[in-house]
């Protein structure tokens, strides 16, 4: 049989939009605002025999992209070995070991057989970010941790649904091991109803085109994914192109850690080497093998978005040098910052060693930190404990068309932050500021975007704040000249006295009273090129919308503005003040 081009088409993007409606349905149901308003969740769909990516939404998270696929796998093996229950039509295991595959214990992933008949065709599969799954910290992201067992409760593939129905003593044991049980139940009917509307179009679509020409078309596109990546390596020098990022800290020993990667293409395949990054660290900033992957895979999906999301476009990716490193962490290493934070640090890597390379496809460093802030208490006047969960937005890099987008969503996925309305709505806190971070970005020919800054009060009760950040100690890397990003800023006012945590933008356990504050200012992108050559014009417009005072213009940009008509440029003046401080 072979497949006309249209057909094949048209499959493709049947079979994303398959993973397009369990996004939306897992999104419209779901309770927890991480997940309803934020989109901290991913579906898609995966080969019965070895797990491999078939399809995946446009609106998942890309880190879920490799994770899944290797969370997947590893159940397929232990299913296999007998170490997990054979599957039956109807089930759904659950999962979020960090070490089959995942990332941290927050994001819960199950996965379903899809059968056709009596064959098991594929599975499906969904991530989301659960609010809290237990451990010492409110949010599971635990600054301090040594241990994975300190993060949360870790479950084993085990079957919550069989033959679709719930199984009510494992889901009561993991409502007594998490906070605020009585509000997950409508997350995990959610994510379960997500998998039902995917079985349901996914048999729409068999039934339309057959099961052995979706089959074809799913097998071809996994090749022409390889060959098109393959294509676009060839554009990349031979190398080896190096670059280092850094971690601020592991959140208990208070020195940074280094990424440290060397990309070479060896014909049609690159190689990514980590030989030379940080042994394993003793506090939760340690990333399991799977989430260092996927990080690798997102961060060239940046580079190379034509590429469809597939098995197939990973394949040429070649990944050696962790083992022994905090990029490849075994039991018991606690891992709740490898998915928000390491993983973006590990993409900054790589645009940073790509971008001489390929100076119109990478940009400068984006902010690079989720900005995950955890506050835990108790509200008096609805008498029920809450766990809220704060992700936050950045700048991200100049590039060679322009500016950076300011208030980005963070590298590793498209959740943004939930609207300060909802927040307020679902817990006891009141917003004071929630405004673009003017000046933060990376001054170069193109400038980063700007990062955020907002400000919270608790209202009543009493909590706990924790943050596991980053970016805190080095800004986002400007490239081919421009200047770094302004670096990620913690301050929690508690009886109007400024506090900043030790490890900058990583502490747990806060006490937070009724009138106390939380101010978080989040990192720019960094800056693309030498500052000297942007546009004057470009300068006095950011002059004139506020982003940059004159003085400061004119110290980042070598730029003279006419005094009170910050909007004209005085080109001749500008021109002699380069040439005399070049």
């Amino acid at each position: 049989m072979s497949l006309d081009p249209i057909t094949l088409s048209v499959i493709q993007a049947g079979l994303a939009q398959v993973c397009d409606e369990m996004d939306l349905s897992f999104s419209r149901a779901a309770f927890s605002p991480v997940i309803a308003e934020a989109n901290d969740r991913s579906d898609g769909i995966y080969d019965a025999a070895d797990g491999a990516l078939i399809a995946q939404g446009a609106g998942g998270l890309p880190v879920f992209v490799g994770t899944m696929q290797y969370s997947t796998r590893a159940l397929i093996g232990m299913i296999a070995a007998g170490r997990a229950g054979p599957p039956e039509p109807g089930d759904i295991y659950i999962v979020n070991d960090p070490y089959l595959g995942g990332t941290h214990l927050m994001d819960v992933r199950f996965a379903r057989p899809f059968y056709r008949g009596d064959r098991l065709w594929c599975w499906l599969s969904n991530t989301g970010h659960w609010p809290d799954t237990g451990g010492a910290v409110p949010g599971g992201f635990s600054a301090s941790a040594t241990a994975v067992e300190q993060e949360g409760l870790r479950l084993p593939p085990v079957k919550l649904f069989k033959r679709g129905e719930m199984d009510a003593e494992i889901y009561a044991i993991i409502c007594s091991n998490i906070r605020v049980a009585d509000q997950r139940i409508g997350d995990v009917k959610a994510q379960a109803a997500a998998l039902e509307m995917g079985a349901a179009r996914l048999d729409a679509l068999l039934d339309r085109y057959g099961d052995d020409t979706v089959t074809e078309a799913i097998g071809e596109l996994r090749r022409r994914a390889a060959a098109q990546m393959r294509s676009f390596i060839a554009r990349i020098p031979e190398g080896p192109h190096r670059a280092s990022a850094w971690i601020d800290s592991d959140g208990v020993v208070n020195e940074p850690l280094e990424i440290r990667l060397s990309v070479s293409r060896a014909g049609e395949d690159l190689e990514f080497d980590f030989t030379g990054s940080s042994p394993p660290c003793a506090g939760p900033m340690n990333s399991v093998r799977a989430t260092t992957l996927s990080s690798v895979y997102l961060a060239m999906r940046h580079i190379f978005p034509e590429v469809p999301i597939s098995a197939g476009a990973f394949e040429p990716l070649g990944v050696t040098g962790i083992e022994g490193t905090f990029l490849d962490a075994q039991y018991p290493r606690p891992v709740s910052g490898c998915a928000a934070e390491v993983s973006q640090r590990i993409a900054e890597a790589v645009f940073v060693a790509l971008v001489e390379a390929l100076p119109d496809r990478v940009t400068a460093a984006p902010a690079g930190t989720s900005g995950n802030f955890a506050l835990g208490g108790h509200d008096p006047e609805r008498t029920r404990d809450f766990v809220m969960y704060q992700l936050s937005g950045g700048g991200y890099g100049g590039n060679a068309g322009g500016d950076g987008l300011s208030n980005g969503c963070s590298t590793i996925g498209i959740s943004k932050a939930p609207p300060v309305e909802i927040m307020e709505q679902a817990f006891p806190v009141l917003y004071h500021r929630y405004a673009l971070r003017e000046g933060s970005g990376g001054a170069g020919r193109y400038r980063g975007g700007f990062g955020l800054e907002y400000e919270v009060e608790l209202r009543r009760g009493h909590a706990l704040a924790s943050f596991v950040m980053d970016h805190g100690r080095t800004g986002p890397q400007g490239v081919l000249g421009g200047a770094d990003g302004a670096v990620n800023e913690v301050t929690v006012i508690r009886g109007g006295a400024p506090y900043t945590p030790a490890h900058l933008s990583k502490e747990q356990d806060i006490p937070i009273a009724p009138g106390d504050r939380v101010r978080v200012a989040t990192p720019g992108g960094g800056g693309y090129g030498n500052p000297f050559a942007r546009d004057p014009e470009l300068v006095a417009r950011d002059v004139r919308l506020g982003r940059y005072g004159t003085d400061e213009a004119r110290a980042l940009f070598r730029v003279v503005l006419q005094p009170g008509a910050e909007q004209e440029v005085d080109r001749a003046a500008t021109e002699a003040l380069r040439d005399g401080e070049a």
